[in-house]
């Protein structure tokens, strides 16, 4: 790296990108280690934040021990079926049930914010009310979710929808609008019907666009979730993290919130691995 690493013309060579790119992150754990053992010296018993030990045993419990309000269950056989019975995989997989089916239902509103920008008649019917409607705060509408759905699984799943899909359908909409003009022209020229513009050509110009929306509302989704799963739930990872709260279990409370941190950041890349295989052309990260 030159003198000039400031300028906006300096290129980082390989090694300093690997250095700066985790000196945050060792920065980090290195003031956590040096507050952590401040805090132990000064009372042994501290639960705020506790040490990697203390968190390495907490995690080893939940990830191979079932949950104390479940049934107690043999703790014998393999580390697989262990995990299998454990604490862990039934939050983890209580919440990525609840999160996957919500992203499913993502897609009706990538089709619905299509059909705004193409058919004049459909964004004409649907703007104002799309517009009105991302402006309402999800969270206020927890109680009426809760009264009309009850505590269930569909609760939690509509508090996610309300709260990512009108973003998500104003985006669509717009990348829709973006689309030139005589790209349309030309494909009726070409003997193209309406559903051939829309499904063969514009769809496909914004698919990684709407992906990429998709992939940086990640963190949205999860925080609707985990709002639901934290007020009215009997298993999840913000179930647990709540539970855990009263007790100050810190020890499994930092490793789940890493875990957490763990899933997304792996779903973020599968998404953008898939972006990038099916629209190779697509340079933006």
């Amino acid at each position: 790296m030159s003198a000039g690493f400031l300028l906006i013309h300096a290129r980082p060579s390989r090694s300093w990108t690997m250095l700066l790119s985790w000196s945050l992150f060792v920065a980090g754990i290195a003031m956590y280690f040096y507050v952590s053992h401040a805090r132990h010296r000064d009372n042994p018993e501290d639960r705020v934040m506790p040490t990697v030990a203390q968190m390495a045993r907490g995690m080893y419990d939940a990830a191979l021990k079932p949950a104390e309000d479940d049934e107690q269950q043999a703790q014998e056989g393999s580390l697989a079926r262990q995990f299998f019975a454990s604490m862990l995989w039934k939050d983890t997989k209580a919440t990525s049930r609840r999160f996957f089916y919500s992203m499913l239902l993502l897609v009706p509103a990538v089709l619905l914010g299509l059909h705004m920008g193409l058919f004049p008649y459909i964004g004409v019917f649907c703007l104002r009310f799309v517009l009105f409607f991302d402006k309402i705060i999800a969270l206020s509408l927890l109680p009426i979710l809760f009264i009309a759905f009850g505590i269930d699984e569909l609760a939690k799943i509509m508090l996610i929808v309300i709260g990512v899909t009108p973003t998500i359908i104003l985006d669509t909409f717009n990348l829709t609008r973006g689309v030139p003009a005589e790209q349309t022209v030309k494909a009726f020229t070409l003997g193209a019907g309406d559903f051939d513009v829309a499904y063969r050509v514009v769809l496909k110009q914004i698919a990684p666009r709407v992906l990429n929306s998709i992939r940086l509302n990640l963190k949205s989704v999860m925080l609707f979730l985990f709002a639901g799963e934290m007020i009215a739930s009997t298993d999840g990872l913000a179930y647990r993290i709540a539970l855990l709260r009263r007790h100050m279990g810190m020890d499994v409370i930092i490793p789940y919130v890493l875990w957490v941190a763990l899933l997304l950041f792996l779903v973020d890349q599968a998404m953008r691995l898939v972006n990038r295989k099916l629209h190779p052309w697509f340079q933006e990260t």
